[in-house]
């Protein structure tokens, strides 16, 4: 699964955001995830991907997201 599916799917089950109002360009903000909601998101893709998220800054929007999770 593309990482952008994996955050697609934990942001509809943790979240209730519908997939479809996702994109790359889409920004936390315009989801309304608030702070609460990243560490929860964070906490998430930790586990379901095995990877340890750190403390990463300027995370705006999900492209954003997913290339920093790339990289790691």
């Amino acid at each position: 699964m593309a990482t952008i599916d994996t955050i697609k799917a934990i942001l509809q089950d943790k979240l209730d955001i519908d997939p479809s109002k996702v994109d790359g360009n889409s920004t936390f903000e315009s989801l309304n995830v608030d702070s609460l909601d990243m560490v929860e998101l964070i906490c998430e893709l930790e586990d379901q991907l095995d990877i340890d998220f750190g403390e990463p800054e300027g995370l705006n929007t999900i492209d954003e997201l997913v290339a920093y999770i790339d990289s790691l």
